[in-house]
């Protein structure tokens, strides 16, 4: 979609292929006996980003997507009954969280200046640019300053220690790699950029859930006279020489294109779309999944006035947590879980008196073996215990509706590399940080968007590696005529 729409609005035949029956990939939806559950993405952060997609088409994102602020921005509660309220400032966040001092107040201020240096210096070159690898990087701001400037040796968890030192808040700060989907403890520290772009551009839920941002895209893609063809599933990218010459769908039709823009993750579409063998594919091993989740959509018949929006039950030993999932790939004893409760802002989302809750703990990718059912349900009850011991009392009792997704059904539904939700995984040591390149290392005219390529996961990075996909195009088509 990010890179349909500036296509089609500078005047390019496009044409969608949608494996599922929606348009917006992991933006997804259920609707059960009167309870919503977006079962994707949930957190809408960026928001510039959908601004600027819309504004390229003459067209305001707030006319098709009405969407609200969130404060807090994360409720985060703890085993030993405290909790911090996170808000965009720090001293609103020390006000409202009676855990913290002043003295938390300024470590957290000079921890924001440190967060916004670190967004500053990769705004322009990795945000706005599009720059691809770490050698691009160093030949953009040179030598030291991509060494040193960018706090690419340090883990995320060092970066927030040198400015952090409750350890309560500290857990808090290295969560913020949740939108990476891996470990504070081997992701590298420029990523602690991520709470100055939440605390300055805004954390916003949209009106009738986040599918209602699909909704407005599909809209938008329509009226620039995209073809979308849902349910149309593309099997093979042909090819001949150095360039694509078209894809192929599931029933056997050939469709010509003078280039092709792939959103499934890398190392599925160079295996399942171009056929490369295993050997091949050796090129992207410092490419390994992120990390994957198991989720619960809950809906109860009551209602926990204690949770916010957006809510983290954090586990006892953080270090410990990231290690099982990152490390030694194993099912976490007692997980860090991220909870959402969209009903407190917008109660058309359940029943009246009634709570529809998104729970995830992050997991492994899919391992060899696999967990299996029973692994995966006793995950599921240490969670719905962490919970009630944490302040949800009798949590079981209420439910009223429950579905589960496990890891095999994120790679079903959207052909993810081993059922990871949030594409690659930063690892200062095996990629530094850095996702797949955006376009082929075989075909001039064949180019990667999504989780998978850089900037990363998350809505507002893969519809900014879109756009910065069509910036690519449309300087290269206009050098060409010129």
């Amino acid at each position: 979609i990010g890179a349909a729409a500036p296509l089609a609005a500078a005047g390019w035949q496009v044409e969608l292929f949608e494996k599922n029956d929606h348009v917006g990939g992991r933006l997804n939806l259920a609707k059960i006996d009167g309870f919503s559950f977006d079962l994707g993405p949930s957190i809408l952060t960026m928001p510039q980003v959908f601004e600027q997609l819309f504004a390229l088409a003459g067209k305001s994102f707030s006319d098709y997507v009405p969407t609200r602020p969130l404060l807090p921005h994360w409720r985060n509660f703890f085993e030993n009954g405290a909790r911090i309220d996170l808000y965009p400032d720090a001293r609103r966040t020390v006000a409202q969280s009676p855990a913290l001092t002043e003295a938390d107040g300024a470590d957290l201020e000079r921890f924001l200046a440190y967060s916004r240096g670190l967004y500053e210096k990769c705004r322009h070159s990795y945000f706005e640019l599009g720059l691809d690898t770490a050698w691009e990087m160093t030949r953009h701001h040179g030598l030291l300053n991509a060494l040193f400037g960018f706090d690419l040796f340090a883990s995320m968890d060092t970066g927030v220690g040198r400015y952090i030192r409750h350890p309560q808040l500290r857990a808090v700060l290295d969560f913020f790699v949740k939108y990476v989907g891996s470990s504070a403890f081997d992701a590298p520290a420029v990523l602690n950029l991520l709470p100055y772009i939440q605390a300055e551009f805004g954390l916003l839920y949209v009106d009738g859930g986040l599918f209602e941002l699909a909704r407005g895209l599909r809209r938008l893609l329509e009226e620039l006279g995209v073809t979308i063809r849902l349910k149309t599933e593309v099997t093979g990218i042909l090819h001949q020489g150095r360039r694509v010459r078209g894809v192929r769908l599931a029933d056997g039709a050939e469709i010509p294109a003078d280039l092709v823009i792939s959103n499934m993750e890398v190392i599925p579409a160079h295996r399942k779309l171009l056929g490369e063998s295993e050997g091949d594919l050796r090129r992207f091993r410092r490419f390994e999944p992120a990390c994957s989740g198991l989720v619960l959509h809950l809906g109860l018949d009551r209602e926990y006035p204690q949770l916010a929006h957006h809510n983290f039950f954090f586990s006892g030993d953080p270090r410990a947590h990231f290690r099982a999932v990152f490390r030694d790939k194993k099912l976490p004893e007692d997980p860090t879980i991220y909870l959402v409760a969209p009903a407190r802002t917008d109660p058309s989302q359940a029943p009246r008196g009634c709570e529809n809750l998104k729970i995830l703990p992050h997991i492994p990718y899919i391992q060899d073996p696999p967990f299996g059912a029973e692994a995966y349900a006793a995950l599921k009850e240490r969670v719905l215990d962490k919970l009630e011991r944490m302040g949800l009392e009798d949590l079981r009792r209420h439910i009223v509706v429950e579905q589960m997704w496990v890891p095999e059904d994120i790679e079903r539904l959207y052909y993810s590399n081993r059922g990871a939700i949030y594409g690659v995984v930063s690892d200062r040591w095996k990629n530094l940080g850095f996702k797949a390149p955006k376009h082929s290392d075989r075909f001039e005219n064949l180019y990667f968007v999504g989780g998978s390529v850089n900037p990363g996961g998350g809505m507002p990075m893969a519809l900014l590696s879109g756009r910065q996909v069509a910036d690519r195009i449309l300087k290269t088509s206009t050098a060409k005529e010129t």
